[in-house]
């Protein structure tokens, strides 16, 4: 069977179904899932994502903090609406206003989602065009979840599976948005990286106190998974695949499980096609 939708994925070292690690397309990816469409994912090599975004017309949807537009995946072509999409969010909304009876139900039931995050310094967020309608509150609850991991993530970035063929490409360019000096400087020890994922721990106390609202959980709304829970998880599955295995065991640990719960439970929505 064809089929209508295409998302677009970063291409890391293969297998690149096994090492898929960006996290906003994961958050596309279980959106895509929840809703069980007929999809198939095309891989784009990291230093490749401009000019395919270009390619297709899709424009940046984000800025880097110096002003120059940052082209990033994913994004998804649907040809049963002859549809372009170029952010997780709004390839989420799309899903759910275009194909609202499929899969698991409403991806965006109404909730309040009161958590906050200011990072320390400017991360290259979203242009989001819902942040004061019906979707404002997951648009303000995806920028604070991406605030908080983009403001750690470093603790992660060389357990990056990057294809050896091009591992330079993408090392650079992460280099360049960054404004480090070097590919090195990620890759923090000792003190310091202790110090981090203290820092991250105690950043995700709100995020604990939201999955541990309903205690029937494993999701904000206890049995019931939304958006908000695909958002943390994309997160997460970078977190699974880049940490060394030891933090990830010790992060899913974290608050008294509540991220390797949800982890755990989003599995039914992990299938990568």
């Amino acid at each position: 069977m064809t089929s209508p939708i295409t998302l677009y994925d970063i291409a890391f070292r293969a297998p690149v179904e096994a090492n898929a690690s960006a996290p906003n397309p994961w958050k596309a990816r279980y959106a895509l899932n929840f809703k069980a469409m007929n999809y198939k994912t095309h891989w784009v090599p990291l230093p490749d994502v401009s000019k395919v975004r270009k390619e297709v017309g899709a424009p940046a949807c984000r800025k880097l903090a110096n002003g120059e537009d940052f082209y990033t995946l994913p994004m998804i072509t649907d040809l049963s609406t002859d549809s372009l999409i170029g952010d997780s969010l709004d390839i989420a909304i799309h899903l759910q206003q275009t194909y609202p009876q499929s899969g698991a139900g409403d991806l965006f039931p109404v909730q309040t989602l009161d958590y906050k995050y200011t990072p320390p310094f400017d991360f290259p967020a979203p242009l989001s065009a819902h942040a004061e309608d019906e979707y404002g509150e997951y648009v303000r609850f995806n920028t604070n979840v991406d605030n908080v991991f983009s403001a750690h993530c470093i603790l992660a970035t060389h357990g990056m599976p990057l294809d050896p063929a091009r591992a330079d490409e993408v090392k650079a360019e992460f280099v360049r948005r960054s404004g480090l000096s070097s590919w090195d400087d990620f890759g923090i020890q000792g003190e310091r990286r202790e110090q981090t994922k203290e820092s991250f721990r105690e950043a995700l106390t709100g995020v604990a106190v939201l999955l541990k609202k309903d205690p029937s959980g494993p999701f904000i709304l206890g049995s019931r998974p939304s958006y908000a829970d695909l958002i943390l998880g994309g997160w997460l599955q970078m977190m699974s695949k880049t940490l060394p295995e030891s933090e990830w065991e010790e992060m899913r640990g974290w608050h008294d499980g509540v991220l390797g719960e949800l982890h755990r439970a989003l599995e039914k929505f992990a299938e990568v096609k």
